[in-house]
């Protein structure tokens, strides 16, 4: 049977998870990761999809974004799958899928619970003691440079948040 289409609201924040195959690693290393991060930045740029919060775990990847039409996160999503999949598996000279199945993708439907989801991606890191280091880890592959007013390269700027679902 096939699978339902997923159906997406403009405008509307979600909250997106992907992770890894049977849990296995998504990056293999720093290069992994800004390769990852520059796929992110192009794809959402060329769909339509607002950044607000990232995190990039050694297993699995958690965006806060939200689209400007229906079709912007599944044609994003689709792909940075297709780039990043084929980059990966050429790199580490692997074939198959990555991905374990679809992205999950919860709608955060008030500004509290979007405050308390990009709270929850932030702190992503620090439980799973990935942050060993001061912090250090956690702010190179999160979003936290730009709530600390670093410039977040080439990942999108963040609407204010009063904006996000109206």
């Amino acid at each position: 049977m096939p699978r339902l289409p997923r159906f997406f609201v403009p405008d509307l924040p979600l909250h997106i998870i992907q992770r890894g195959n049977n849990r296995q690693p998504i990056f293999g290393g720093r290069d992994d990761v800004t390769f990852f991060r520059d796929c992110l930045a192009r794809a959402a740029r060329n769909r339509g999809v607002a950044i607000h919060a990232y995190v990039f775990m050694t297993n699995h990847v958690h965006l806060l974004v939200t689209p400007m039409l229906a079709t912007s996160v599944p044609k994003m999503m689709q792909s940075i799958g297709r780039i990043y999949v084929q980059y990966f598996n050429s790199t580490y000279r692997r074939t198959g899928t990555l991905w374990e199945g679809r992205y999950r993708a919860a709608i955060v439907d008030d500004e509290r619970y979007l405050l308390t989801c990009m709270r929850y991606i932030e702190l992503n890191p620090v439980r799973a003691r990935r942050d060993r280091r001061s912090g250090r880890a956690a702010r190179n592959l999160s979003t936290a440079r730009c709530v600390a007013g670093i410039p977040p390269g080439r990942v999108s700027q963040a609407v204010p948040l009063i904006n996000i679902g109206r």
